[in-house]
């Protein structure tokens, strides 16, 4: 019995050697070697401090910022750890809400961005990303168009003018990945900082 026994424990603790410790160090060396911003999670620093990631979002709340796509992550809840409450961009419960079109969780919610948006911007189209969650929670992008429909409430709230922000959207876009994967995109992190930036000068 123990020659049958000896390979499958062999090949067991060989296999783990392998594909658990010695492929994920190699394959994370590589990556520090040739990507290393990327291989450290793509972080944005601002005065020597760590303030985010290009790839995960941000919970901007305040009228002078312009806001991300909604985001449905949850964790559980500090007082009753049975149920859940709503964590905007929690990047350790990355996920979408699961909610089917005729859930009425979710359409009380859509009803609602969309009023808060119609208010805001009452003449124009509302871009689909400002009232939809994605599947993962965690888009750190938004359209141009859901970029531009935030203009002039960031306008008001900070006393620049439409024009110039609209300038700032523009140099904030990215083109599509080599030219054809994707789609243009804001990142918001960075619209803000420059934002920022363009305040303090």
């Amino acid at each position: 019995m123990l020659k049958q026994i000896r390979p499958a424990i062999v090949m067991i603790v060989a296999m783990t050697v392998i594909t658990g410790l010695a492929y994920p160090l190699a394959m994370t060396g590589i990556a520090e070697t040739i990507f290393p911003y990327q291989a450290q999670g793509s972080l944005i620093e601002r005065d020597g401090k760590v303030i985010g990631s290009e790839l995960i979002g941000q919970n901007f709340t305040s009228d002078k910022y312009f806001h991300g796509r909604p985001s449905a992550t949850t964790e559980p809840d500090p007082k009753d750890a049975t149920k859940t409450i709503s964590v905007p961009y929690a990047a350790d419960n990355s996920s979408g809400s699961n909610l089917g079109p005729t859930a009425k969780p979710l359409i009380d919610r859509m009803k609602d961005d969309a009023a808060k948006l119609k208010a805001e911007n009452p003449n124009t189209p509302i871009p689909v990303d400002l009232a939809t969650t994605s599947a993962s929670g965690l888009d750190p992008q938004i359209t141009p168009a859901a970029a531009e429909f935030q203009v002039p409430r960031v306008a008001k709230a900070r006393g620049i003018g439409e024009d110039k922000l609209r300038e700032l959207v523009a140099e904030a876009m990215e083109s599509r990945t080599l030219g054809i994967l994707g789609e243009p995109r804001v990142n918001v992190l960075k619209l803000n900082l420059a934002l920022d930036a363009l305040q303090n000068r």
